[in-house]
């Protein structure tokens, strides 16, 4: 069975920028590219797994989000990384959704496609409910990115995070993970 890293897109891979729907408007952290790499090297399989809710509040389109993505696989190819699969939650937060992140379904949904052990892979992200995802989903461990909204979560939810790993961007994270036995 393969090991997984499953990344939030928006304040973990790229800069937060409110319902981001033009290519053009990506960026990516610095070192993220460099980051993946060595996690992919080491054997892991990446994934991106994000709620896009301005699809579903009517801001801009899933076309709009592909392109997003699009963009986002072109930059870090440029560093040799390449994602299995993104998967996209459309839905508003007052909408129905089995899919929305906490909803641990896409990392299940990757498991059964990926043949993948999630007891041995990890969940990232800068929100709770990346980490919740992960925890629903049984990840060895969800890893708190202080990029994006983390610096916040980890103020004002010090509690429900207790159980996270917390680092400051994504080379830590990949020096965290490769750390472990």
């Amino acid at each position: 069975m393969n090991r997984a890293v499953f990344l939030d897109r928006d304040g973990t891979l790229i800069v937060e920028k409110n319902y981001l729907h033009r290519p053009e408007e990506v960026e990516i952290f610095a070192g993220a590219g460099a980051a993946l790499k060595r996690l992919a090297d080491a054997g892991f399989k990446l994934f991106i797994v994000t709620n896009q809710s301005g699809i579903g509040r009517g801001y801009f389109t899933m076309a709009d989000a592909e392109s997003v993505n699009a963009r986002v696989n072109q930059e870090l190819a440029r560093d040799g990384v390449r994602f299995e699969k993104i998967y996209i939650a459309p839905e508003a937060p007052d909408q129905p959704s089995r899919v929305r992140k906490p909803s641990p379904q896409f990392l299940f949904d990757a498991r059964d496609e990926f043949d993948l052990n999630l007891a041995e892979s990890f969940m990232v992200g800068d929100k709770l409910i990346d980490l919740e995802c992960g925890w629903n989903a049984g990840v060895k461990k969800s890893i708190l990115v202080r990029t994006g909204y983390g610096t916040g979560v980890e103020r004002d939810d010090a509690e429900q995070i207790k159980r996270a790993i917390v680092v400051n961007d994504l080379n830590e994270m990949a020096d965290w993970i490769l750390s472990q036995k």
